[in-house]
């Protein structure tokens, strides 16, 4: 696409007087195959005006004061050209135009867009939102912002210019020239179309620009431990001060089911003692607003006492952040001669499989210890091992044992 500027000025002899011969002054801006008149609210006596070089001509004031307007619109029509042009890589005269004009575009583009949602997300975080959750946005655009520049050599695009193959470029290069897991494609990908819907919400766009972009779904990664090397992060001595209080909050989570920022804002208030003396966790969900119970066993309880000294403005534990602990882990798992990539958020499986599952309490109580909205969540988390099939039907075969009769005989 041809996309070289060209101003020029010419009269406009509208009417033909032996007594004014002055005529009014208009622009013409050509980009490639778009064109846009403007005035420039000049006037001149035609006598002095040369067609071929479109100024005024002679050294009078008059003419020298006019050619210096003419110019400083040229400079100011090329400046807006320019700005256009490296924003979004395209620019059309009528555009240039109105910027001139000081006539804003009704046409948002996606980073500007992104921004005004980043903007709104991050006003209500401390109060239905979260920080991290705001910390994706700032990641999202930072993946948008190289793929325009690597791709299309651009910083922005209008938002009438997305449509299906720009989505289906901008994943494949998150997935094959940046290398991000499919999950962390998946989190990118929605929060683009979640912008994509606000913009036909808010009429800035006519129709879905990604309609029939099918988002691949990820193979769920089982992140149990298994019942042996839950025992041995649980056994295993540890002298580090540090690694042992990260043990013991992956040891805690893993008895109770609670994910990494329920623990860290986890009070003693939420600690709640039953008639019969229990303890249990009575909180909602940051994630999801869910209200999750969840019964306090031994251990648990000796973590909780074990550092009640330690806690701090109500909290029941001083958390890490969630890198720190991450990082301490991979050393426990060193240490506890575990090959896996231990992470915080392996307790929750651990929980749902090795605590629950595999123990015989029933999914669906999994599923309101963990606070989840859907149960079909809760059994990607669950992992049932074949020693846990293997003993339901041993159980299963031993009810059965007197309830059938069944003869070989023809």
């Amino acid at each position: 696409m041809n996309t070289d500027l060209k101003v020029s000025f010419y009269l406009k002899r509208e009417r033909k007087s032996n007594d004014n011969r002055s005529f009014p002054i208009v622009g013409k801006i050509i980009i490639g195959k778009s064109i846009a008149q403007f005035s420039s609210k000049l006037k001149i006596d035609e006598r002095l005006w040369n067609v071929k070089s479109g100024r005024a001509i002679g050294k009078s004031k008059v003419t020298t004061e006019l050619n210096r307007e003419l110019n400083k619109i040229n400079l100011f029509i090329h400046s807006h050209y320019s700005e256009i042009l490296k924003r979004t890589g395209k620019v059309t005269a009528t555009e240039v135009k109105n910027a001139f004009q000081g006539i804003a575009s009704s046409q948002k583009t996606l980073l500007v867009l992104f921004d005004e949602m980043m903007q709104e997300f991050y006003s209500r975080v401390d109060i239905d939102r979260a920080i991290g959750s705001y910390r994706q946005y700032v990641n999202t655009k930072k993946h948008l912002q190289r793929f325009l520049k690597e791709k299309y050599h651009i910083s922005d695009i209008p938002l009438n210019q997305l449509d299906l193959p720009f989505i289906e470029s901008f994943d494949f290069y998150l997935r094959i020239e940046r290398k991000l897991k499919p999950s962390s494609v998946n989190s990118v990908i929605v929060q683009l179309l979640s912008m994509a819907r606000t913009a036909l919400h808010r009429n800035l766009i006519t129709r879905p620009p990604f309609f029939g972009y099918k988002m691949e779904r990820p193979v769920f990664q089982i992140r149990t431990l298994t019942a042996d090397e839950f025992e041995k992060i649980v056994s295993t001595p540890i002298q580090s001060q540090q690694l042992s209080f990260v043990r013991d909050l992956f040891v805690f989570a893993s008895f109770t089911g609670i994910s990494y920022i329920d623990l860290k804002n986890l009070t003693w208030k939420e600690i709640i003692k039953e008639e019969d003396g229990s303890l249990w966790i009575s909180k909602s969900r940051q994630k999801t607003g869910v209200l999750f119970n969840v019964k306090l066993l031994d251990i648990p309880i000796r973590i909780i006492e074990k550092y009640r000294d330690f806690s701090k403005e109500g909290f029941v534990f001083n958390v890490y952040c969630l890198v720190r602990i991450n990082t301490l882990l991979k050393q426990i798992a060193e240490l506890c001669g575990i090959n896996k990539n231990l992470s915080f958020h392996v307790s929750r499986h651990t929980f749902a499989s090795q605590v629950c599952l595999s123990q015989g309490v029933p999914i669906e109580s999994v599923s309101r210890m963990l606070g989840h909205t859907d149960i079909t969540t809760t059994q990607r988390y669950a992992h049932v091992n074949l020693d846990k099939i293997g003993g339901d039907m041993k159980m299963l075969s031993a009810r059965l044992a007197n309830d059938f009769s069944f003869s070989l005989n023809a």
